[in-house]
């Protein structure tokens, strides 16, 4: 089969489009064929099957997600506490977005749930555990001891942030969450004085 290079990249932005707009069960293999213009044939020369497209839209948002987390974070020039609230920040700001659908890691997750081998689950798995050791390593490098556990603490209330705002559609829910990541931040950092 002679492609354009560029078909199994069309294949996963039509999917990451369907899947972030109507959830992973929702769209068919048909609605993504439509969508990047290509055959349901072709589409299976390039994905071996749904769930393994489904992987590939993940972990085409894995890097992309990371890096600006970090581009917020870094805005703070070394300031853990600003940097963690800006990351809640921007989040809040993004949610405003009529097209916002949360995290879709998280969205994924939730929808294959009674599937924990599913390869998609593997992906968005190591893409929570990959911000988490990121963020581990910036508070560490703030000078924070137990890094690890306050990174995992900011973990989850970024992900209930997530959860709150996409069920209520209220932004003001990560700005909280924020503030409280804060709060774990500077009392942290008052234990170690």
């Amino acid at each position: 089969m002679n492609d354009p290079p560029d078909t199994r990249s069309r294949i996963v932005s039509a999917a990451a489009d369907l899947f972030y707009g109507e959830g992973i069960r929702a769209v068919s293999v048909d609605a993504i064929a439509e969508r990047a213009g290509v055959t349901k044939r072709t589409l299976y020369y390039h994905f071996d099957s749904k769930d393994q497209l489904v992987a590939a839209y993940l972990s085409e948002r894995d890097q992309p997600n990371l890096k600006l987390f970090q581009n917020w974070y870094r805005r703070a020039e070394g300031d853990a506490e600003k940097g963690v609230r800006i990351i809640f920040a921007q989040l809040a700001k993004a949610a405003n977005n009529r097209k916002w659908n949360g995290c879709g890691f998280l969205r994924t997750a939730a929808e294959l749930a009674n599937m924990p081998g599913h390869p998609a689950i593997l992906v968005a798995r190591t893409h929570k555990k990959r911000v988490e050791g990121w963020l581990s390593g910036a508070l560490s490098a703030a000078g924070y001891q137990a890094a690890d556990d306050l990174a995992r603490q900011v973990m989850l209330l970024l992900d209930g942030a997530f959860a709150l705002v996409l069920m209520h559609r209220d932004p003001a829910y990560m700005l909280a969450a924020g503030e409280a990541a804060a709060t774990l931040l500077r009392a942290a950092a008052s234990r170690q004085t």
